[in-house]
């Protein structure tokens, strides 16, 4: 077993056996997370379903299928990429995290972030996402690549949203198409030579300003729909739907 297969096992470990929150006195299974632990790419969701809770792994149910046509839309398959969430045990009635369970699973998250240590971040679903974009309507910024922190993040819809709102299925096709440009974009800031500054960004990059630092993914719970502007997709009003 190598370091970091050692590292996650452990974390694993400690994400069965947590105490930590009130999520722990009715799961049945903790789901910490599972796939390839070289990827460049890792998916982070918001928290584990019924299918999920019964068996332990991330994304089995109808979300789960639609995430697995999702990452092969983008030339990946599921064995090529890390998928986990923002709370390892399944929130009752599959309501949002709380804050408190939120900052409590925030430590578990951020080692698995530094371990594996992906060029790319897709956040599915306005929870995951609040972390990086606190104060963002997802509607606004899904598909839209930021370098933060020496990789890529991308906020996207939860594949849940497009089985209660199939009006969402379209747009979250067309972003999962573009990871593999995203991805070569990732390598070239990370690892190329530096490139002229008069050179364009590609059409879905947006650079952002600094960020606020909240407590580790704290849901913003005030973020609304408002608004939407025309060819903008709908506000999923619940995301954490399996």
């Amino acid at each position: 077993m190598s370091h970091r297969e050692q590292q996650i096992a452990a974390i694993v470990e400690e994400i069965r056996a947590c105490q930590r929150c009130v999520l722990s006195r009715t799961r049945e299974l903790s789901v910490p997370g599972e796939g390839n632990l070289h990827s460049e790419i890792l998916f982070i969701g918001e928290g584990p379903g019924a299918n999920e809770n019964r068996t332990g792994r991330p994304f089995v149910g109808a979300a789960g299928k639609f995430l697995d046509e999702l990452i092969h839309a983008a030339g990946l398959e599921r064995k090529d990429v890390y998928i986990t969430n923002v709370v390892k045990c399944r929130p009752p009635g599959n309501r949002d995290p709380l804050p408190e369970e939120l900052f409590q699973c925030g430590g578990y998250l951020k080692r698995q972030l530094e371990i594996i240590d992906p060029l790319v971040v897709i956040t599915l679903g306005r929870v995951s996402m609040a972390n990086y974009f606190p104060f963002k309507k997802i509607s606004a910024i899904h598909g839209k690549a930021h370098w933060i922190d020496g990789r890529m993040v991308i906020p996207m819809f939860h594949p849940a949203a497009a089985l209660h709102q199939p009006a969402l299925k379209d747009f979250i096709l067309e972003d999962f198409r573009k990871l593999p440009g995203i991805l070569e974009e990732a390598r070239r800031r990370k690892f190329g030579e530096e490139e002229e500054e008069d050179i364009p960004e590609p059409p879905w990059f947006a650079e952002e300003a600094a960020f606020p630092d909240p407590p580790p993914f704290a849901a913003n719970a005030s973020d609304s729909a408002g608004n939407q502007s025309e060819g903008e997709p709908p506000e999923p009003s619940q995301l954490s739907l399996f």
